[in-house]
């Protein structure tokens, strides 16, 4: 098994469990623009490209980009003060942060999730144990584009050769590619294994504790 030298995290569905507050975001921007609501699993569909995405695929189909945009400045402020509601890491997943500074690891996120949000999260869940959190935001391109990435690892000090990325959908392993990284595709998030399989996973774990036979 090969050995990695850093890591770069994917936030959503592969260190916090983030889809019931998502959820209840999202259909509380729908309510409020008299749209039907969402369920669960339509929202767990609809995650992994950015809170835009999101929103545009929660609206009727035909809602226009004047209220898609309304409804994502509803969410996003609702968000933003509801993100903590139900959202928690993972089981294992601080265990292995600990073991992961302790080996002094390089340990960065980056995520499709607006910028303030990521390193909200990241300083209530995980301060203690990763510095650089990036996320969206208007000079930096989403995930797949490698941008994040590359920010990541400049902050990090860190190059293409050892660091290994993780996260839990197509998004990721796109994100991977176009990165220059290597991946590890997880299952405990929002993408089960046989569509990771289907998307080009080549290194799949199912449980957080199974990432430090890597280091």
């Amino acid at each position: 098994m090969k050995k990695y030298q850093a890591v770069i995290f994917d936030l959503d569905g592969t260190l916090l469990n983030t889809l019931e507050d998502l959820a209840d975001s999202t259909n509380y921007a729908l309510r409020q623009m008299n749209y039907p609501e969402r369920t669960i699993d339509e929202v767990r569909r609809f995650v992994g490209n950015g809170v835009e995405k999101l929103m545009e695929r929660a609206v009727p189909t035909g809602t226009s980009e004047d209220d898609t945009l309304k409804a994502l400045a509803i969410f996003k402020e609702h968000y933003s003060k509801n993100m903590l509601n139900k959202t928690g890491p993972y089981e294992g997943v601080v265990d292995v942060l600990k073991a992961l500074k302790e080996k002094e690891i390089p340990v960065g996120i980056v995520s499709n999730k607006f910028d303030a949000a990521v390193k909200g999260l990241r300083d209530q869940f995980f301060g203690a144990y990763i510095s650089t959190a990036i996320g969206e935001s208007a000079n930096v391109a989403k995930k797949p584009a490698p941008d994040t990435c590359i920010e990541a690892m400049k902050e990090m000090q860190i190059g293409r050769e050892g660091t290994v990325y993780v996260g839990d959908s197509d998004v990721d392993i796109m994100t991977a590619k176009n990165s220059g990284l290597e991946c590890i595709s997880v299952t405990w998030g929002f993408r089960d294994e046989e569509f990771l399989l289907e998307h080009g996973a080549t290194q799949i774990i199912h449980k957080p504790e199974k990432l430090l036979e890597f280091f």
